[in-house]
């Protein structure tokens, strides 16, 4: 079956739409598995290569770098060149890189790699959303983005337990050699199923706004930077980072107006669902990491479980996500997306408020049932946010759309692990949090998810507003 066929049509061809489907699903959970499997060899690796926590923690910095910095850029280079075209490079690239990873015999050269790897985990998570609407109908988007959202929790949750197998079993370099059968199987279905590119009339090509690429990448590394470094201490270096970030914000403004093809079409903000549905995105991701960044500490100290009741506890989250990723996709498709955004960011905020309460008189089982009220309420609201989202983007900006709600999550992401985990340590009134006593930790958790709950409450006014004024323009029409 040749590429050209139209895949859409999963009425007509079936087969087709499952093999691309399966290539985009496995796309999703190796950018996933590319971030979670390193962070358990970090310990190793230091003893490895006779490094310092501090210089081993960039081996996953440098990934997450890579994915935060390049994603909005290659999505909007797919879309100009071709989406098939550079997800196939993209992986071809991940799975290169996972190779030279695996044989790298320095600390510098693996730190390297794993930037090249970033690069193709950005064009893999940035190009899968995108094909989504060329490979289902739109009455099935929901579901698909389920899958990925489920294949996605898949590679987050089993990163830690096969990584610390793999160590275990063959040493530290096959973290990253796994990877490669993977890659080449996903290459493989990629190929032979996915649609071919369509090919634009010469009068509708545009050029790649490499000025706006360079800014937007150097103004998202200050950020990323400002929010890593000291691991939420704030000092003169983050504070000028920031500065930079707000500095480069304004001179991207500056030149996307006047670019004849930017990178970013400004306008495209004007829109209340897609803006409304950005900014939802990173204030779930940042609470989110607040659970992951949070949860270890207040089981451990607060709790006082040992490291593998730790772990069977925080893999809680990550299961009911991946059990209930693609039914959350298929009930957006049957009772609507904006319906079911709102249904998840409720859940979210009584998980929330749940474990302001509940750990403190309830011990584990007082944690893990609203953790589970927070993730259902998580895959509801990410599969139909994205659905909500990519059902209607132009196709000629599915790339750039799909690679800005992977940077919302990122961002979220990364302003999480920060300010939250500044919060919790702020609450808890202690210099050192491993020394902290259960009740200063069970403090901080409080306050942690207080607000928390402030932020999914502003999110609920975002969902609110939006449905409101969705369910206006169809009265008008």
């Amino acid at each position: 079956m040749k590429p050209t066929m139209a895949l859409a049509d999963s009425v007509q061809n079936p087969p087709a739409v499952r093999g691309a489907l399966a290539s985009l699903a496995l796309s999703m959970l190796l950018s996933s598995l590319g971030t979670s499997i390193a962070n358990v060899g970090l310990p190793t690796l230091a003893e490895a290569f006779h490094a310092s926590f501090q210089n081993v923690q960039w081996i996953v910095l440098a990934y997450l770098l890579a994915i935060t910095t390049l994603i909005v850029s290659v999505g909007r280079l797919g879309d100009l060149i071709g989406r098939r075209r550079l997800l196939l490079a993209g992986i071809g690239l991940f799975t290169l890189v996972s190779a030279l990873c695996g044989v790298a015999p320095t600390l510098g050269l693996l730190i390297a790699a794993r930037a090249l790897q970033g690069l193709g985990a950005a064009i893999m998570m940035a190009l899968t959303l995108a094909f989504v609407s060329e490979t289902v109908t739109k009455a099935k988007t929901g579901s698909a983005m389920g899958l990925l959202g489920t294949m996605s929790a898949i590679g987050t949750a089993m990163g830690p337990s096969l990584g610390g197998l793999l160590i275990a079993g063959f040493g530290w370099r096959a973290l990253f050699l796994i990877t490669v059968p993977l890659g080449l199987l996903t290459w493989v279905l990629a190929q032979r199923y996915l649609p071919a590119d369509r090919q634009a009339s010469k009068t509708a090509r545009t050029g790649f706004d490499a000025p706006g690429t360079l800014l937007l990448a150097l103004t998202l590394t200050a950020y990323a930077l400002a929010m890593t470094l000291g691991r939420g201490n704030f000092g003169a270096l983050n504070v000028a980072l920031l500065g930079a970030t707000g500095l480069g914000i304004s001179l991207f403004i500056f030149t996307e107006r006047r670019v004849a093809s930017p990178l970013l079409r400004l306008t495209m903000f004007r829109e209340p669902l897609l803006s409304a549905s950005l900014a939802m995105s990173t204030l779930v991701a940042t609470v989110m990491m607040a659970t992951l960044v949070v949860g270890p500490f207040y089981l451990a100290h607060g709790l006082g479980l040992d490291a593998v009741r730790v772990g069977m506890v925080l893999s809680v989250g990550p299961f009911v996500v991946a059990l209930t990723g693609v039914p959350a996709g298929r009930l957006a498709d049957r009772l609507g997306a904006q319906r079911m955004i709102l249904a998840g960011l409720l859940a979210m905020a009584a998980g929330c408020l749940a474990l302001t309460v509940l750990p403190q008189t309830s011990g584990i089982a007082g944690y893990v049932a609203p953790m589970v009220v927070i993730t259902l309420g998580y895959a509801l609201f990410q599969t139909a946010n994205n659905t909500a989202v990519m059902a209607d983007v132009q196709p000629d900006q599915r790339g750039v759309v799909s690679g800005l709600l992977n940077l919302s999550r990122n961002l979220g992401l990364i302003t999480g692990a920060s300010a939250m985990g500044a919060v919790f340590a702020f609450a808890s009134n202690t210099a050192d949090i491993t020394t902290a006593a259960p009740e200063a930790v069970a403090s901080g958790m409080r306050m942690t998810f207080t607000v928390a709950l402030l932020l999914i409450g502003f999110a609920c006014a975002l969902a609110i507003g939006t449905r409101t004024m969705a369910l206006k323009g169809d009265a008008r029409n």
